[in-house]
């Protein structure tokens, strides 16, 4: 039960945006998991920006969309977090019909939170209003895709410390 409270601790720090400092990353690593995961721990803003190596302007524009999409992100991982805390804290005891269905519709809830924010996000950087762009397309595109890694390595990092629920 210890270890399975450390990894939550650590991935929701983590999903939170703990951001220490980061040495120089690149493009390559981003194929190397475990680079990204130690790239993501080490300072993910300082990683997104030297992997899409954006302008000054481009900077200017794209940086403040990161931080907003990152603000939704916190608010997705927070109900997340608070499933995940119900489950542990539950323990190794079978959960009733109504609580498994809560837990499942929070977590139904938390991932459309998250899915929202992404086509915000997708929707700024990809198909901007006239006049709107923030940077050119393969960028954005480049930038979806290496959120969607990240993303998708912090929920298998939850998901393989959490314990199933045990049915009744």
């Amino acid at each position: 039960m210890p270890r399975i409270l450390a990894a939550i601790v650590l991935a929701a720090a983590i999903l939170a945006g703990v951001r220490p400092a980061l040495a120089e990353g690149n493009v390559a690593d981003v194929t190397d998991m475990q680079a990204l995961r130690a790239a993501v721990r080490a300072d993910k803003k300082a990683f997104v920006a030297s992997t899409l190596k954006l302008t000054d302007a481009e900077a200017k524009k794209f940086w403040p969309v990161y931080d907003a999409y990152q603000r939704d992100l916190d608010q997705a991982n927070r109900q997340r977090g608070r499933v995940v805390e119900g489950i542990v804290l539950w323990g190794d005891k079978p959960i009733s019909d109504v609580y498994a269905k809560n837990l499942a519709n929070d977590l139904i809830a938390a991932d459309e939170l998250e899915l929202k924010a992404r086509r915000t996000l997708h929707n700024r950087l990809i198909k901007p209003l006239p006049g709107r762009k923030v940077v050119p397309a393969a960028k954005g595109a480049q930038y979806l895709q290496l959120e969607s890694k990240i993303r998708a390595l912090l929920a298998y990092d939850i998901a393989s410390t959490i314990p199933l629920v045990k049915a009744r």
